[in-house]
């Protein structure tokens, strides 16, 4: 089978300048924070701004934070978003409630814990998935007292094998750490935020850059251990 290439989201866009350097580094996915206390807050007319300079196919998420169906909904009316992602404590049925109102496809974000078994992975995404034909993908970020951008990595040896190729890897990323991750997990995609980041909601182009180099050469690299697999 030929190695798929890993998806990169670069998420808590703010500035135009931000969206044009993701959509030259070659990303697959923008994210726009609609949770008034984050740092990389932005308003739905913000977004849509933002989102009118995104070229085709490249896909514009939303992340939202214990938001209701109906405010979520409001949001999508304003910014032509591709999907949304469920970051708060939603539970499995609100978060297929939010998705059904409006009509987006969901990540569910599952914030790993110490004690978190690779078990608790696999149930929570057979849950989502029973719950709504709009789930997606789960989202695996390091659990914090806060939500998201902690920058802080969990253990990737709890991610089970089989759940890998479905799964978006998050938490504690960087350009220094890229490679590793995506040569030791394999996810389906890969997310990032204060790991290139200048400051709080101000991206930098060359570690966005960089990123995506990184991930890529995770990619070459599979791609060869593949091959000398196939071969042998």
């Amino acid at each position: 089978m030929q190695q798929q290439r890993t998806r990169i989201k670069i998420c808590g866009l703010t500035r135009a300048e931000d969206v044009a350097a993701v959509v030259a580094a070659g990303a697959d996915a923008i994210g726009f924070v609609f949770y008034p206390k984050s740092p990389r807050y932005v308003t739905p007319q913000q977004a849509a701004a933002l989102i009118a300079a995104v070229p085709p196919f490249v896909s514009c998420i939303g992340l939202f934070v214990n938001a209701g169906p109906a405010e979520v909904a409001a949001v999508c009316a304003v910014a032509p978003l591709t999907a949304i992602q469920l970051h708060g404590d939603e539970t499995v049925a609100q978060s297929a409630a939010i998705a059904a109102a409006c009509g987006r496809q969901f990540l569910r974000v599952f914030r790993v814990k110490p004690d978190t078994r690779s078990a608790d992975l696999l149930e929570y995404e057979q849950l989502c998935r029973a719950a709504s034909p709009l789930f997606s993908s789960l989202l695996l970020d390091t659990y914090v007292d806060a939500y998201g951008g902690a920058g802080k990595v969990f253990d990737w040896s709890l991610i089970p094998k089989e759940l890998a190729p479905r799964v978006v890897l998050s938490g504690g990323l960087s350009v220094n750490s890229a490679t590793d991750a995506v040569v030791r997990v394999r996810p389906y995609a890969v997310d990032i935020s204060s790991g290139v980041e200048a400051a709080k909601g101000i991206k930098d182009a060359r570690q966005i850059a960089d990123f995506v180099g990184a991930v890529r050469a995770a990619d070459a690299i599979i791609e060869r251990e593949t091959r000398h697999e196939r071969i042998a």
